[in-house]
């Protein structure tokens, strides 16, 4: 898990944090011996969200924002999902006993919640809004269907100020990139099981938004040039709506 940067910055009042839940694909030694042979699933999308690292360390120090990061492979255990979720576990790691599983969630799982679930506290407490980037990426083909976006932000329709945060950011990417296909809820649902979920739970919608930033993996695993163009765009949007 990476330390937080410098002092965040005060864009209207707002705290920005940023996030990445799948931002590797290690396996911690002790736990090697369970995952004999899966280097090949590790190394796809299974394993961890290509690039979503580099996005969100870009993110946060263009923000000045705190950046809380995993390099632990979601087959391990997967920080965006409930515990109580069967997916929260793979292969090899749900058929573990009981007692191994609540080890690995209290030593990897927990404390990377509790430090997201801090900093978002802290800031609310203080009287500031909450807006918070969770950065991921999507394979460009998944069980045999193209996704038809390179960028997808997500969030919860129910709750206004994402939905316009959303809106926003999806018209700061028609101004600064026309090209990039920029879609809504799109691969998945915003209130989908995931920590923004987690978080809406337990904060008021004026006081938190959470937006999932997902973006195709062609990009991170393709030429320099438009990897890198993207990013910037990213950037310069997200930080077009904060102002």
């Amino acid at each position: 898990m990476t330390p937080p940067p410098r002092a965040a910055r005060r864009i209207d009042g707002d705290f920005v944090v940023v996030t990445c839940e799948h931002g590797g694909n290690r396996i911690p030694a002790e736990y090697a011996i369970h995952f004999r042979g899966w280097q090949p699933v590790l190394s796809t999308h299974r394993g961890f969200d290509a690039g979503a690292l580099v996005m969100a360390r870009e993110l946060g120090l263009a923000l000045r924002a705190p950046v809380v990061a995993s390099t632990v492979s979601r087959l391990l255990v997967d920080l965006n999902r409930s515990l109580s979720n069967p997916r929260a576990w793979s292969a090899a790691t749900g058929v573990l006993p009981p007692d191994v599983r609540r080890r690995i969630a209290r030593r990897h799982y927990t404390p990377y919640r509790d430090r997201v679930m801090a900093l978002v506290a802290n800031a609310i407490a203080a009287g500031r809004r909450v807006v918070h980037i969770s950065s991921h990426s999507f394979t460009p083909v998944l069980d045999g269907d193209v996704r038809t976006a390179d960028v997808g932000l997500l969030y919860d329709p129910a709750r206004s100020g994402e939905k316009a945060f959303a809106e926003r950011w999806q018209a700061a990417f028609a101004a600064e990139a026309p090209a990039l296909r920029v879609r809504r809820n799109y691969p998945y649902a915003g209130r989908d099981d995931g920590l923004t979920s987690y978080l809406r739970g337990r904060f008021p919608a004026t006081r938190y938004l959470g937006i999932e930033l997902e973006f195709n993996q062609s990009f991170a695993l393709g030429a320099a040039g438009p990897w890198r163009q993207l990013r910037r765009s990213a950037v310069a949007t997200l930080l077009k709506v904060l102002r």
